[in-house]
């Protein structure tokens, strides 16, 4: 990767394994009305004219629009090569796009004069690491939806892809290693993107043990990033996201006449990949009841009601308004600075107890604003022309009308998490019982449809460990009725840990339970997401 002969050689290299593991990726096409949803897809029948034979696609080809800044792009010697695609490839990417992407994450709806989706197909094309990471989220998701005979030896094979694309990710991470990260800045989005890609689609298998190391790696890309030269000058991580976003740049313009720009495919995706990290260094820390290791910049980048005046706004990627996790952070550190007093002996309660009225009262305030004005339109809408607005508003069952309702359900479940760190295990509290119960409401009248369960797995955990026995149905009902079990792993393991909890409600060491213990009860870092 130094521009000269070793580059040649890893790319090569390359080149060489995504031959080699070719064959994995090649699966007979299966048609689907344009119309389906993603969920009904993983219920759909098996082709009746399969007979487990790959068909003979003949390659087609795409042309990539610009070449890449950054020698860590992993592309061949030449960027301006013709990719080569085989049409098997073609039509899995198309798959993710389509129909994987928007289920994996339903609320993230990009206006069109932001470039929409359009960024992920612009990776697909320019990275082959961001491709590789992809087609094996796709393979495997998409021989659930073909009920593929075979399927296990697919998933194995999928599975072994997975651990090869990321021995990549760890040998471009090593060239970073003690380099300028200003000389790497395209390449080391690309390789965070791949990261939290992956991350997500092992946490789906139900495959935690790589969880820390993947975090560990991603975090570690994002404070690069931040803190590199040229951005730690100005005051802020705000400034420092924003400076790096302009490197990344520019935008690229779609009509210059009419002043209409979309970021580039790394803006976009370092924004999104952001979101992702900041939300599984919040949910990492209440599991290790640490302080979030990005804590420093939670402030700069998220402190906003809604997000909309922030570098970072979870709501547009995870349907969740910034302040909840923003607080949910808050409390985390709250519990890492309990359990070093309690470790060193003085504890002070009454600065416990103060430190918690703080986030209590800031967190009631904007859960009663919320419950008073539940009709949120995402920010973006605004920007879109007049004749996309009226047909996105009149879409009321979309996932983006349901954002104050899964945000109400993370606001419940954080303060039960405070109440648990301040008070301890008590789920007879007056307050938990409220708590809890809002969740249950919201969550089995409220909150369509079911599958958005997948965006709220750590409260509906949260909320779980601590019900009463006669709303243990109401639990086990809410993950039944998610189909294919295997699309929906991590619900069903937040069930997992709650029927353990359950299991040893009257032990002996209830009261010194606490909602980190139930998690780790699991083993490896078990990150709901």
């Amino acid at each position: 990767m130094d521009g000269g002969v070793r580059q040649e050689e890893m790319a090569e290299r390359l080149k060489r394994e995504v031959r080699a593991n070719a064959h994995l990726r090649r699966e007979r096409a299966v048609h689907h009305s344009g119309d389906t949803s993603t969920f009904d897809l993983f219920k759909a029948t098996p082709d009746s004219n399969s007979d487990g034979m790959e068909p003979d696609l003949e390659a087609s080809t795409i042309q990539p629009q610009r070449r890449p800044d950054c020698p860590l792009s992993l592309f061949s010697k030449d960027a301006r090569e013709i990719i080569a695609f085989g049409r098997s490839d073609t039509m899995l990417l198309m798959f993710y796009l389509e129909h994987l992407f928007p289920f994996l994450f339903p609320f993230y709806r990009p206006s069109l004069l932001q470039g929409g989706r359009s960024w992920i197909l612009e990776m697909m094309i320019s990275s082959p690491v961001v491709r590789e990471a992809l087609l094996c989220q796709s393979s495997y998701f998409f021989s659930l939806a073909r009920e593929t005979a075979n399927r296990l030896v697919i998933w194995e094979k999928v599975l072994t892809q997975t651990k090869d694309t990321f021995e990549v990710l760890r040998q471009a991470l090593q060239v970073i290693d003690g380099s300028d990260i200003t000389e790497h800045m395209h390449g080391a989005v690309r390789i965070m993107a791949s990261i939290m890609q992956v991350q997500r689609f092992e946490i789906t298998l139900l495959s935690f043990n790589s969880c820390q190391s993947h975090l560990n790696a991603a975090l570690a890309l994002f404070k690069q990033l931040l803190d590199s030269p040229g951005t730690v000058e100005r005051m802020g991580a705000n400034s420092s996201f924003n400076t790096v976003m302009n490197r990344l740049g520019p935008p690229s313009w779609i009509s210059p006449a009419q002043c209409v720009q979309v970021p580039s495919a790394e803006q976009a995706a370092f924004r999104f990949s952001s979101a992702l990290l900041i939300l599984d260094d919040i949910i990492a820390s209440t599991v290790l009841q640490e302080q979030p290791r990005l804590y420093e910049y939670h402030c700069s980048l998220l402190d906003d009601i809604d997000g909309t005046g922030t570098p970072i706004n979870l709501v547009a990627v995870l349907g969740c308004q910034n302040w909840v996790l923003l607080h949910t952070g808050e409390i985390a550190v709250l519990d890492a600075w309990k359990q070093r007093c309690k470790r060193a002996g003085n504890l002070d309660v009454m600065e416990l107890v103060h430190r918690a009225t703080f986030i209590k009262d800031s967190m009631e305030a904007h859960l009663a604003r919320l419950e008073n004005n539940p009709a949120i339109i995402p920010e973006d809408i605004s920007s879109l022309l007049d004749v996309f607005k009226a047909d996105y508003c009149q879409q009321a069952n979309t996932p983006a009308s349901q954002t104050s309702l899964v945000t109400r359900v993370w606001a419940h479940a954080a303060l039960v998490y405070l109440f648990v760190v301040v008070s301890g295990w008590q789920p007879a509290s007056v307050d938990v019982r409220y708590h809890v119960g809002r969740i249950v409401e919201l969550l089995t009248r409220q909150i369509s449809p079911p599958t958005l369960l997948r965006s709220m797995v750590w409260p509906f955990c949260v909320a779980g460990c601590l019900a009463e026995p006669a709303q243990e149905a109401h639990f086990r009902d809410l993950v039944e009725v998610l189909q294919p079990p295997s699309v929906f792993g991590t619900v069903r393991k937040a069930l997992e840990i709650m029927e353990n909890v359950w299991r040893n409600r009257d032990a002996g060491d209830a009261a010194n339970r606490d909602l980190a213990t139930c998690f780790r009860s699991q083993g490896d870092l078990v990150l709901l997401v």
